[in-house]
């Protein structure tokens, strides 16, 4: 609950404080102005949400008014339900694309029902930890549990992770070409405290680890098998990690031969893999495009598409579970830019954006992950007192 508690009160606190801030709305016909506009910033434009623009004057140009009220009278665009099935169908998508890799990865030693127990519960890992961490770990010991040896569950969580990596590292520059380096940012920071300059900083400092890391792990596993098992044992060599140092011969003779079976693979199995790469990490923006949707129109969704890899290397460096809080923070400075029909929401509307994206992609995790654990571990453990008889 650590992890819903933390991303309910960043969105309710950022609900709270767009909805209790006035904002100034020009007069129209009929109606007697309130407020007048004294360009207290000298730029030359009415900034609408900022109290200090504006000034009482019986009969100005502006009304105060404050987003709660302007909220009421909302109106929800006529498809708007389409579009929310269309996310909903992105999330299927999603966790489709997930588990027939996984299940491809196995030689489809896992069946239908243990490939989609091993997705939710590495969703659910990572749901609980930080970004920063991920679930990997947690990964390799669930199919490990499921009777694939240690070296092939490392093996393979790496392998798909290695495509997850490699899919975004060609997508960034595709999408720098396409709609150009400058949209994809952020023109403002974040309450201040994030710059834009920053976030271009992280974004690419974390592009550059992502090369890095997509490197080792093609090495490691692909060409240098036997350098890998010989750095974890010399690893495992020091100190109180000589215990280990067993697990980690073991370890290394079981990357070797799972190595040889991965290179193995014809390039029909490597273009599905891949393929289902594509399928699972476009669905999983494209969640955000038609949530957008819902209440807005007439943007690039190109760019919002983009704006959003940018953003998830970002969420990468989360210290918080799941980047909870973070990520609803994040959302609004990324896409304030964005068309709306009544500028004057656009605040409280992002937020809602916020909280129905991550009620879509991740909050089910952690409830479908809890209610499925008790059951896989009773099963597993099941198998391995019947293999172990």
């Amino acid at each position: 609950m650590i992890p819903v508690l933390i991303g309910l009160i960043a969105a309710g606190g950022l609900l709270w404080w767009n909805l209790t801030k006035p904002t100034y709305i020009p007069v129209t016909d009929g109606q007697v102005g309130t407020h007048a506009w004294v360009d207290a910033n000298e730029n030359g434009a009415p900034d609408t949400s900022d109290p200090e623009e504006f000034v009482l004057q019986e009969g100005g140009g502006y009304i105060e008014s404050y987003a709660g009220e302007l909220l009421s009278n909302y109106s929800w665009k006529e498809n708007a339900w389409i579009a929310i099935a269309l996310a909903l169908l992105m999330v299927v998508f999603r966790d489709a694309g997930y588990i027939y890799r996984i299940r491809l990865l196995t030689n489809k030693f896992l069946t239908w029902r243990q490939s989609f127990d091993v997705i939710m519960l590495w969703e659910f890992a990572s749901a609980l930890t930080p970004s920063v961490v991920g679930g990997s770990g947690v990964a390799i010991f669930v199919v490990n549990r499921e009777g694939i040896n240690l070296g092939k569950s490392t093996a393979t969580i790496f392998i798909t992770a290695m495509m997850d990596e490699i899919f975004y590292i060609v997508m960034v520059p595709l999408l720098f070409v396409i709609i150009g380096g400058d949209r994809l940012f952020p023109s403002e920071g974040l309450f201040d405290l994030v710059t834009p300059e920053l976030l271009r900083t992280l974004f690419y400092a974390g592009y550059g680890f992502i090369v890095l890391l997509t490197t080792t792990i093609l090495l490691g596993v692909f060409f240098f098998p036997h350098q890998t098992k010989l750095f974890l044992v010399k690893l495992f060599s020091f100190g109180f990690l000589r215990r280990w140092q067993h697990h980690m011969v073991k370890l290394g003779d079981e990357i070797i031969i799972s190595s040889e079976e991965f290179k193995g693979n014809s390039i029909g199995f490597w273009a599905k893999a891949m393929a289902s790469t594509a399928v699972s990490w476009t669905a999983r923006f494209l969640t955000l495009n038609f949530i957008f949707l819902a209440f807005t129109a007439g943007f690039d969704h190109f760019e919002v598409y983009g704006r959003q890899l940018v953003m998830w290397v970002i969420l990468l460096i989360s210290f918080t579970p799941g980047s909870s809080g973070i990520a609803e923070l994040l959302l609004p400075a990324f896409f304030n830019y964005l068309p709306w029909e009544n500028a004057a929401l656009a605040p409280v509307l992002l937020v809602l954006v916020a909280v129905i994206w991550r009620l879509l992609t991740y909050f089910p995790y952690i409830f479908v992950g809890a209610a499925i654990l008790p059951g896989w571990l009773r099963r597993t453990a099941k198998r391995k007192v019947e293999q172990a008889g």
